[in-house]
């Protein structure tokens, strides 16, 4: 599930520039992984290519796509317009990508009413009504730490059961419920930790090659 992502970024590129098939060999190194991983993963998928010609890129986007649920768009609203909130509100990316934002939501008085990015903000109070109404799928967190379980809570109850954590706190969901957590300071403390044993010559050795180029492109993002 981790790697697709990775997949379909890569494909993506490579639409981009017109080609039409990859090799399993090919599509292992630009993402940064061996070609057996490549060819098992993609077989779970049901696409084996063929010998001497590789994957059609087209067909192999399709696929990946449905798997991931990209062939439909999944409305986000996202809670607490702080500095996190606004700055995630504005990145067009999202939309791009199947993630509209539809709602953004916040507690405090003072910016309840007010427009960003295009949207009005509105109070935390009437999340049940927003999310039936706009058909909310996707639930994003960017609250100070103190209210992250809270607004968790408050998600839930509404029917919204994917939620994105980018609060620094340890969060808890139901079962039924999906939680993703993005933690800033845990990549930064991963970086430096392999930052240290380049400068001490060890370098990203012992690394596999997909964390190596998620180390490697972090590093130069």
């Amino acid at each position: 599930m981790a790697r697709l992502p990775v997949y379909l970024r890569t494909l993506l590129e490579l639409q981009a520039e017109s080609v039409s098939n990859i090799s399993s060999e090919r599509l292992a190194e630009m993402a940064g992984v061996n070609a057996a991983k490549v060819r098992k993963d993609l077989s779970f998928l049901g696409s084996y290519g063929t010998r001497g010609v590789g994957y059609d890129v087209e067909y192999l986007l399709f696929q990946m796509s449905r798997e991931l649920g990209l062939t439909k768009d999944w409305p986000v609203v996202i809670v607490g317009i702080g500095n996190l909130g606004a700055a995630l509100s504005n990145y067009g990316g999202f939309g791009d990508r199947g993630y509209p934002v539809a709602a953004l939501i916040d507690a405090d008085p003072s910016k309840v009413g007010k427009v960003i990015s295009g949207h009005i903000v509105r109070h935390l109070d009437d999340l049940p009504e927003i999310v039936t109404e706009l058909g909310v799928a996707i639930g994003v967190i960017a609250t100070p730490a103190e209210t992250a379980q809270e607004v968790a809570d408050k998600l839930v109850a509404a029917g919204v059961t994917s939620i994105l954590n980018f609060a620094p706190a340890v969060v808890s969901v139901p079962p039924e419920a999906s939680l993703r957590k993005v933690d800033l300071s845990l990549e930064l403390q991963i970086l430096s930790f392999y930052r240290q044993r380049d400068a001490a010559g060890e370098g990203l050795e012992g690394l596999d090659a997909l964390d190596r180029v998620a180390v490697q492109k972090s590093a130069s993002a």
